[in-house]
């Protein structure tokens, strides 16, 4: 039997890997599928990659695509979620800032450099006119664990994360959510290591074709909503919210999206050139 190493995030969006593993639809074909949480999100699953730690990861566009520039030995082969991630950008919730123009220059907590809390935080720089060297400043806080800890002792001032995810810690009274930023472009992809790719694509297309079924019927999926909202512990209506704004894919990133993606990046000085097409998608 194949044995693969597959990272994400543990989080509603990834839940149709988990019930696809469940059901044991990778055995019956011959694929030991093995899912590995990630808690520090992109940056740590761009090392994971790296490192041959795992060999697929489900991932956010902008984080894998400024690795894959920087040497990351992988590959984007499928847009995961079409949608864009819709951030919330918090403060501890006796902080004093209330509005995106008093965070200006404060400091913001970040999961790790090249992180999707990282890179967010130059969009949202960019959206409001800030002067991106002088007004962003970071706290590396490695997960949502230590965002809670370092916004509540005052370790960093802000915090940018996916909004249902970090709802029930607002709902809390820990965190106050004092804006939404949505990413200009599709969230989440599926990266693979070249390595894996070039020795084992048979294997991969098995393996998508299995989590495309699923996510293209995954919102008939009897009571999916009171599922998510069991297992992530999130309230039935915010699942419901969070389910008429999500779209899966099944297909490969576009030309256009993803020129549109690098020249963002480039923008804003994250990555330092912008590559073809064909060294960053390989269409299985």
């Amino acid at each position: 039997m194949k044995k693969v190493n597959i990272g994400g995030v543990p989080e509603h969006f990834n839940l149709a890997w988990y019930l696809t593993l469940k059901d044991g639809e990778y055995k019956n074909q011959d694929i030991n599928l093995r899912w590995h949480d990630y808690y520090g999100g992109t940056g740590e699953m761009n090392k994971a990659l790296r490192s041959g730690e795992i060999d697929m990861a489900v991932i956010l566009t902008e984080g894998v695509v400024k690795d894959i520039i920087e040497g990351n030995p992988s590959k984007i082969v499928q847009t995961f979620v079409e949608t864009p991630l819709n951030w919330g950008i918090h403060v501890a919730a006796d902080s004093e800032f209330k509005t995106i123009n008093d965070i200006k220059g404060a400091r913001a907590a970040i999961s790790r450099y090249g992180s999707g809390s990282h890179l967010m935080a130059y969009i949202n720089a960019k959206n409001n006119n800030w002067n991106l060297e002088k007004d962003l400043n970071f706290e590396v806080i490695k997960n949502l664990d230590g965002a809670i800890k370092g916004l509540t002792n005052g370790d960093a001032d802000y915090f940018m994360w996916e909004k249902f995810t970090t709802k029930p810690i607002v709902d809390d009274g820990i965190f106050r959510r004092i804006a939404n930023l949505p990413s200009p472009w599709p969230c989440f992809v599926i990266a693979v290591r070249q390595e894996f790719i070039d020795n084992n694509e048979d294997d991969l297309k098995i393996i998508l074709d299995i989590i495309n079924e699923t996510t293209s019927d995954f919102k008939s999926i009897p009571s999916i909503d009171k599922t998510i909202a069991n297992r992530y512990e999130q309230e039935l209506e915010d699942v419901q919210e969070w389910l008429s704004l999500t779209e899966w894919s099944q297909s490969i990133m576009d030309k256009k999206t993803l020129d549109n993606v690098q020249e963002q990046l480039y923008d804003l000085k994250i990555i330092s050139e912008k590559v073809d097409y064909a060294q960053l998608i390989h269409e299985i």
